[in-house]
């Protein structure tokens, strides 16, 4: 069997906050939010969003992990990736460089 492989988006919301997610189907799960059937409720009433940035990180173990790191950055360094100013590869690097793997 095949193990999907997820991708890590950060939406934007009609407010300017930041949403920070994973998913299999980035499209799909974006639909979700916005019908607010399936969606997070932190999104609820925050439309129209706005997908920002999306990246293929891996299988859902990896992607769980990276989306933990990213929800604990600052805004400033979330606007980063979004712009392209910094990568989720650095976040890995800083990532293991803190926590003494390689």
């Amino acid at each position: 069997m095949n193990e999907a492989v997820f991708s890590l988006y950060i939406v934007r919301c009609s407010d300017n906050s930041l949403y920070t997610g994973i998913a299999a189907d980035v499209a799909r799960r974006i639909t979700e939010h916005q019908s607010g059937q399936r969606g997070a409720k932190y999104l609820r009433g925050k439309g129209p969003l706005q997908l920002e940035f999306v990246e293929v990180v891996g299988d859902r173990a990896a992607a769980q992990q990276l989306e933990y790191s990213v929800k604990q950055l600052s805004r400033a360094r979330k606007e980063a990736l979004i712009s392209g100013r910094s990568s989720l590869d650095e976040l890995r690097r800083d990532h293991s460089a803190a926590t003494g793997c390689s």
